[in-house]
């Protein structure tokens, strides 16, 4: 265990932050002289009280918490107020339970579980998201130490291990949706912001250099690839890696509307340069090739693999680069 930072203090030379497994050992100190020898524990108790104020200082108020009378075990849920108002509320877990599970490896591996997820929760999920997971991991993480504080029969742990190991799937369910959510977010975010730009930077492009068709093919494919990212997160049928970060998933955002931009910039200079056609019907084929190319434009951005079939299929192919012919079917 790396060593704490110690600070100086008037009183006693140096205070540091302790870690929650010296908290655990002052609470079952004061826990073990109230109960062994009432009247007699004001020094465990004001020994207590002193490292759960460090504690707290550093790690935050503790929420929940569930103490082991027979061993020095616990967990517990801390929450961290934010400095600043824009800051949202930061909470931990925190679990010393190795010596109550030492011959429990079921119980032991579930709590491992719980570290896993807790883990995950705390480093991707924020705000009340992050809170409700971590408040089911704790109310998990608990019952299974209450279990592990005592003698019980083994059907009784098995059945409480089993008990919490479903929770725990539901609890690890949740946490991948809400973290899929966040990412979602986050790469909706980038796709807006990009699209933003690419829409305030165009109009003045077109004022500076009159390139209406290439300009404006640009806003339609960055405003297809935002409705069709759209469109997949209302279906519920648009998954990210969430464990990168909120600021990859920005990043791959962003990049959305430039790819869907340039598809359809491409396939609208093929078009006016005559290797793709466009059926028009009218009376003014020059206001249809315009609204045409705008449709074009929105499909390509919309749908990358319509966009790369289309140019694929405008680009002539290579001397010699023709499929095999078949071979002659055999008679009967």
């Amino acid at each position: 265990m790396a060593e704490p930072i110690r600070t100086l203090s008037p009183t006693n030379g140096y205070e540091h932050d302790p870690s929650f497994t010296e908290l655990v050992y002052a609470h079952y100190a004061w826990w073990q002289s109230t109960h062994q020898h009432p009247g007699n524990g004001l020094e465990a108790t004001r020994e207590y009280q002193d490292v759960l104020r460090r504690f707290e200082r550093s790690h935050g108020r503790l929420i929940h918490s569930y103490w082991c009378s027979h061993l020095e075990s616990a967990v517990a849920l801390s929450d961290s107020t934010p400095k600043h108002r824009w800051q949202s509320h930061r909470y931990g877990f925190h679990r010393a339970s190795d010596w109550a599970t030492k011959s429990q490896p079921t119980i032991a591996a579930q709590l491992h579980r719980c570290d896993d997820v807790a883990v995950k929760a705390q480093a991707v999920l924020t705000g009340v998201r992050q809170r409700i997971c971590l408040q089911l991991v704790a109310a998990s993480a608990a019952h299974l130490l209450s279990v592990a504080d005592g003698p019980h029969p083994a059907e009784a742990v098995q059945q409480v291990v089993d008990m919490e190991k479903a929770r725990l799937d539901k609890i690890e369910k949740y946490y991948r949706q809400a973290a899929n959510g966040q990412a979602q977010i986050a790469y909706f975010g980038g796709m807006a912001a990009v699209a933003a730009v690419i829409a305030l930077i165009t109009p003045l492009l077109i004022w500076w250099q009159n390139w209406h068709t290439g300009l404006t093919a640009l806003v339609a494919g960055a405003v297809g690839a935002l409705v069709s990212v759209t469109q997949r997160i209302n279906h519920g049928d648009f998954d990210l890696d969430y464990d990168v970060g909120r600021g990859y998933a920005f990043f791959l955002g962003g990049l959305r509307p430039i790819i869907g931009g340039a598809f359809a910039v491409v396939i609208t200079f093929a078009i006016s340069a005559g290797l793709l056609h466009l059926p028009l019907s009218g009376n003014d084929p020059t206001t249809n090739q315009k609204l045409g190319l705008v449709v074009v434009a929105f499909v390509a951005g919309f749908s990358e693999r319509w966009a790369q079939d289309t140019i694929t299929s405008a680009v002539p192919k290579p001397p010699g680069d023709t499929a095999p012919d078949a071979p002659p079917a055999e008679g009967p």
